[in-house]
């Protein structure tokens, strides 16, 4: 295996692979963040006299192409080349010659991965966020289109009190905002800038810390360098805590649907076309989506202790058992945006029942609005509700079948307007313009 780093001794075979493991396969993933930490630590480079104008052209120039192939899905990293930094030094000194050579100054792996790692991470709790708003924007849609169909609500299982189909899409929309309180906490620790921290020790070079911060569109630095490289592992942490709050919304919603979906209570329909059959049972439809939805999204909520578990008697500096923190963390990004994703779309084709109420065994759902209109009436509230409670025990309870709430985020008055407000000021919080207009300078 080729390594930039190697002297003389070969290691061990077994050795080189069981420590490797998986690294490579999640590396490639990284590929066009490395080089974008390398577009603007070479211009650093060349603004602190190590590097020359002439090969700061040649640098970037190819650094660009590789970016390029990268975004065309014609990158790998070849047999035998250890991994993402490697490959991409090796194509620039093969290309350009010796000027490609010159491109780890003032760098160690340490940091190169961490800045790749950073830069990756922002990219695709961007993802989450934009996958997180689109099925925000559709529950929304739905409670406003529902506010006025009545649901059963309940406590223990028991059929309790007058919900609604507005209710029930509202609290989950409310729920995921809340949920981006967590991702943008995550997402402004992980904003922040590594490159310069090297072996985590820093360096001897005068680097420009600062001007690489602004180049890849970091909100600040990680000043001290030791706390850069613990940040490893740390920022994993606190990023699967704001998955797992995603997740555990979903997972939620997930049980609602395939609950509402049975016959038992048939609240809910899906086209055909959207769940399974069985395969003797010719009257199933099995919600399959959301049953696989609960599953990934539990294992999810799994994640901030599996982080923990690798890191939590680790002391300062760097230890290699940190790359496993990609084989916990990368699949979790797919699998949540998988899930959002299909979450939206599901809920784009779903039907309600409207009429659910007439079904006689919910006239109970009515004894605390029956007994709230008799305290309205007047009535003190313990003999008005003795006084329901005793025409249920007697079989004469014949309720009206309305309800009138009319308070913030009851029945009547969802404030849907208040919790989209909250949202899209959260969305404004993340600032993705910034980093957008700094990468695209970057690589243009």
């Amino acid at each position: 295996m080729s390594k930039l780093w190697q002297k003389t001794a070969n290691v061990n075979e077994l050795v080189e692979n069981f420590t490797i493991g998986r690294d490579a396969e999640f590396d490639a993933q990284m590929a066009a963040f490395d080089v974008l930490g390398s577009l603007a630590h070479t211009q650093m480079l060349q603004s602190i006299g190590l590097m020359s104008v002439e090969d700061l052209y040649l640098v970037q120039q190819e650094l660009k192409n590789i970016y390029a192939d990268i975004e065309k899905g014609n990158f790998t990293i070849e047999k035998g080349v250890e991994d993402v930094h490697s490959q991409v030094e090796m194509l620039l000194t093969k290309r350009i010659g010796d000027a490609g050579k010159k491109i780890h100054s003032g760098r160690s792996r340490n940091d190169q991965v961490l800045v790749d790692l950073k830069l990756f991470f922002r990219h695709e709790l961007q993802q989450v966020v934009e996958e997180t708003e689109t099925l925000f924007k559709q529950l929304v849609t739905l409670s406003e289109k529902h506010k006025n169909t009545l649901l059963p609500g309940y406590t223990h299982l028991q059929v309790a009190m007058p919900s609604s189909f507005g209710l029930w899409f509202g609290a989950y929309a409310e729920s995921l905002a809340d949920d981006l309180e967590m991702v943008l906490a995550a997402y402004k620790i992980t904003n922040k800038n590594p490159l310069g921290s090297a072996a985590g020790y820093g360096s001897s070079f005068p680097l420009n810390r600062t001007m690489t911060t602004g180049l890849l569109g970091f909100d600040s630095l990680n000043y001290n360098v030791v706390y850069a490289q613990m940040g490893r592992g740390k920022t994993e942490r606190v990023i699967a805590q704001a998955l797992a709050g995603i997740a555990a919304t979903l997972a939620k919603m997930a049980m609602d649907q395939a609950l509402y979906l049975s016959q038992n209570f048939a609240f809910i329909s899906y086209p055909d076309t959207l769940t399974t059959g069985s395969s003797i049972m010719p009257h199933k439809k099995n919600p399959d989506v959301w049953e696989i939805m609960r599953g990934k999204c539990n294992r999810i909520q799994a994640l901030p202790n599996d982080v923990a578990m690798m890191t939590t008697n680790l002391p300062s500096g760097y230890h290699r058992e940190l790359q496993l923190l990609k084989e916990l963390l990368f699949p979790a990004f797919t699998d949540l945006k998988n899930c959002l994703y299909m979450a939206t779309f599901m809920l784009q084709n779903i039907s309600v029942n409207t009429e659910i109420l007439n079904d006689p065994k919910y006239t109970y759902l009515f004894s605390v609005e029956e007994v709230n209109r008799l305290v309205l009436g007047g009535t003190p509230f313990r003999d008005a509700y003795k006084q329901v409670g005793l025409a249920i025990e007697k079989g004469d309870f014949n309720p009206a079948k309305t309800v009138n709430h009319t308070h913030e985020g009851s029945i009547g008055n969802l404030g849907n307007e208040h919790i989209t407000a909250t949202m899209n000021k959260l969305l404004v919080s993340f600032n993705f313009d910034k980093v957008g207009r700094a990468i695209a300078e970057l690589v243009k």
